[in-house]
């Protein structure tokens, strides 16, 4: 089902490259590949890290990307080492080391800082040693600094999902409906205001932590919008960051217990992940809601799921955002079979939430209920009415709804051709081939 926005774990170890006593026996470009992996992994702990020593998240995302160049001007003549992301956090503190030196402020804040990265150099681990992988709060309290109110909302939210947490200004573009151009100087005047206005790695309280709340639940739910269906590459799921959000979810209910739409937030995530088991085959293959096989579904994940709903409701926010849609998903948990979904109920979330929030794509997914609560033909009214919006030209969602409609009207022709606009416009590779076969299904039917 379409998104109502267009959005790592850090115990996650390196197992997924073929190292062999501390060597990759890989190609150049294979060991390319691998380098940016593992940089896509740890970038957000290699931030967040030299965030924490210097007080300063641009400079730190500078460093960061130090640290990658010299890995990948390295790397392919040496091997990948046995643990690339304590080589990354030591070739990075060392540059911040450097840094600091040649600069020398006289301010005594930046001289104890160098101070303490001396005594650190001094025990620093071995590359092959591993560092300490448990961020714990560090994650949050660098997103609550992205998140100052000095910064745009707009802007704020990309540059905590590019520097911060890692997705590519492709990946947020698509997350906010706009241009990779538009994404991208969002980030740099995030980044210049950071810099200039002297804000430091903190952690808010009282009123500033309430005003930079809102934007942090932003940001954590576009994390596992993205894990939950990947924007781009060759897997539909990104666990990683399903995990990750999850896991920021959870932190933000202990540290924000009052506030329900972090409780709300929590109970759609959680309900959401409950279903990954059902959402692929055995080779990586979406399976979609209606076809899931339900009895995969992770009961205890729901049970979750459905109690933070109810602290929900019990603080008086049953009307927020992410309640509005974690009492939508709730229908699903509650339904033993597709058969049995309340649709209606559905249908009429999806109205509360567009009269909270109008948007196209809540619309969009409005529309999918009311098609299954009464029928192909109201659902393509809406779709219909859609078509000109600018903020879905190019959202490969619409034509692939559309197309399905078009399929249950037995309109198999149109329904084709609407499957196959959507391929052309799916990044993702297992959603390209999902939306390639649902158009051979429509010219197999037209043929019979």
């Amino acid at each position: 089902m379409p998104r109502v926005y267009a959005t790592r774990s850090p115990k996650q170890g390196h197992d997924a490259f073929d190292l062999s006593s501390g060597q990759a026996a890989v190609t150049v470009a294979g060991t390319h590949r691998a380098i940016l992996a593992v940089w896509r992994i740890e970038q957000p702990r290699l931030i967040t890290g030299l965030a924490r020593l210097l007080r300063d998240v641009p400079l730190a995302e500078d460093l960061t990307q130090e640290a990658l160049i010299v890995a990948l001007e390295r790397w392919p003549e040496t091997g990948i080492p046995e643990r690339p992301g304590a080589w990354l956090m030591t070739t990075a503190k060392r540059r911040a080391l450097d840094h600091m030196r040649r600069r020398r402020m006289l301010d005594q804040k930046h001289e104890l800082i160098v101070r303490e990265m001396e005594e650190d150099e001094q025990t620093m681990p071995d590359l092959d040693t591993p560092l300490d992988d448990d961020i714990g709060d560090e994650m949050l309290r660098l997103i609550f600094t992205a998140c100052h109110p000095l910064i745009s909302r707009e802007a704020r939210v990309a540059l905590a999902l590019r520097m911060i947490c890692g997705l590519t200004t492709e990946e947020i573009a698509r997350a906010f409906l706009v241009s990779d151009a538009t994404i991208a100087q969002r980030i740099v005047r995030a980044k210049k205001t950071l810099s200039e206005s002297g804000l430091t790695y903190e952690t808010p309280h009282g009123e500033e932590l309430s005003q930079r709340l809102a934007s942090v639940l932003e940001v954590v739910y576009l994390i596992f919008n993205e894990g939950y269906t990947a924007a781009r590459g060759e897997n539909w799921l990104r666990l990683q960051l399903c995990q990750e959000a999850l896991r920021l979810g959870r932190v933000l209910t202990s540290v924000a217990p009052m506030e329900p739409e972090a409780h709300a937030l929590l109970a759609l995530m959680e309900l959401n992940a409950s279903r990954t088991a059902a959402r692929t085959d055995a080779d990586g293959n979406p399976i979609l809601l209606l076809e899931q096989n339900r009895a995969r579904w992770d009961r205890l994940q729901i049970q979750r799921g459905l109690h933070a709903l109810k602290r929900v409701q019990q603080l008086g926010g049953a009307g927020g955002v992410y309640a509005l849609q974690a009492a939508i998903i709730a229908c699903h948990a509650r339904a033993n079979t597709a058969a049995e979904t309340d649709w209606r109920r559905i249908a009429d979330l999806y109205a509360e939430l567009a009269d909270l929030i109008p948007s196209p794509v809540v619309e969009l997914n409005r529309a999918v209920a009311v098609g299954m609560a009464d029928g192909p033909e109201a659902a393509l009214a809406i779709i219909e009415r859609l078509h000109d919006e600018p903020a879905l030209k190019g959202y490969h969602l619409l034509p692939s709804v559309r197309g399905d409609l078009l399929h249950k009207l037995g309109r198999y022709e149109e329904a084709r051709r609407a499957f196959e606009a959507a391929a052309a416009l799916a990044e993702n590779q297992r959603e390209r081939d999902l939306l390639l076969r649902r158009a051979a299904e429509a010219t197999r039917a037209e043929k019979e």
